[in-house]
């Protein structure tokens, strides 16, 4: 699926993908997180973090009546404060596709998938 983005010189196409990346890099850019899982954890296997590579793997794009819509499956640090780190993935998340893509986020919602304790 390609969100599409109308200018007033034409279209614009935005993959998945490219979305993906930019999710991806602003979730584990936060403290406490550890990286990116799989939404499919039991195919894919329940500890499996995810490399940029695979980002795709982990996020979930959807287009809403309001904007974008995004789903971030993630794994963090054991002895923080999930409600403060989802907080400030959804807010860096939020600024970032903004930022890079100019389009609105009508919302970023945070799955915990794992918690690590140690490395």
């Amino acid at each position: 699926m390609t969100i599409k983005i109308k200018t007033k010189n034409g279209n614009i196409g935005i993959d998945n993908d490219v979305i993906a990346s930019i999710v991806g890099g602003a979730a584990i850019e936060n403290p406490g997180v550890i990286g990116m899982a799989s939404r499919a954890a039991f195919r894919d296997g329940v500890n499996q973090i995810l490399n940029r590579e695979n980002y795709g793997r982990g996020v979930v794009v959807h287009q809403t009546d309001d904007g974008l819509g995004v789903d971030v499956h993630i794994v963090v640090q054991y002895g923080n404060r999930l409600n403060d780190i989802s907080q400030s993935v959804q807010k860096k998340v939020k600024y970032n596709l903004d930022r890079f893509l100019g389009v609105s986020v009508a919302e970023v919602n945070v799955i915990v998938q794992g918690v690590r304790t140690s490395d």
